[in-house]
């Protein structure tokens, strides 16, 4: 099981009275850059460019390198999974910052496995089990897997909605259609005819 770390949400982006610095590195992936963030040895940052809320989480001040072993490591994990391994999550020091509702959220999601999906609902429920609810905001959820700063490695795209729309996803439709086809989820043809036949609905609507 993966075990995100607690982080390092510093407001201030000092320690001790030393200026912390971001260091991070370009990925070209299949479908446009990927900027890779590493903070005090853990990955704290995946963004695709052009993606909602890049870099919302980073305040400290940022300086590229090619010397981080962690972004280094990271960029041989998308290597990997971008030409069709199936790579752990586990592999890497993950360590997004956020509260700590959001990083069990996160968590849930390092736990769905390669080519599968699971709902909103469903990770509101087992959200709700464990701490003894008897139910969990959907809509809290998904605003924690919205801000999911690590993409990809902490896979949000694996989360749909409960009728199979491609909801939500921070790094746009079209990516996550990308990403499900290429880990051969399941349900793939089934889920890509439900966003063709919403978007249809959509473009109908404003006519």
């Amino acid at each position: 099981m993966t075990d995100i770390a607690n982080g390092h949400d510093m407001e201030d982006g000092y320690r001790r009275g030393v200026r912390l610095v971001i260091h991070t590195k370009i990925y070209k992936s299949p479908f446009g850059e990927i900027l890779l963030a590493e903070k005090e040895h853990g990955l704290i940052g995946l963004w695709i460019e052009g993606q909602k809320y890049y870099l919302s989480s980073i305040k400290e001040e940022m300086q590229e390198t090619k010397e981080s072993t962690v972004l280094n490591q990271a960029a041989d994990w998308l290597d990997r999974y971008f030409a069709g391994e199936q790579p752990e999550n586990s592999e890497l020091p993950l360590a997004p910052g956020g509260s700590e509702f959001r990083k069990e959220i996160w968590q849930f999601l390092c736990e769905i496995p390669y080519g599968e999906v699971t709902t909103y609902g469903e990770i509101s429920k087992a959200y709700a089990k464990r701490h003894g609810r008897e139910h969990m905001s959907a809509q809290a959820i998904g605003g924690a897997i919205a801000h999911n700063p690590i993409s990809i490695i902490i896979p949000c795209h694996r989360v749909i909605g409960t009728n199979g729309d491609l909801t939500g996803y921070a790094g746009g439709i079209d990516r996550k259609v990308w990403l499900l086809k290429h880990e051969n989820y399941n349900g793939f043809a089934d889920t890509v005819a439900n966003v063709m036949c919403n978007r249809k609905k959509h473009d109908f609507s404003e006519n």
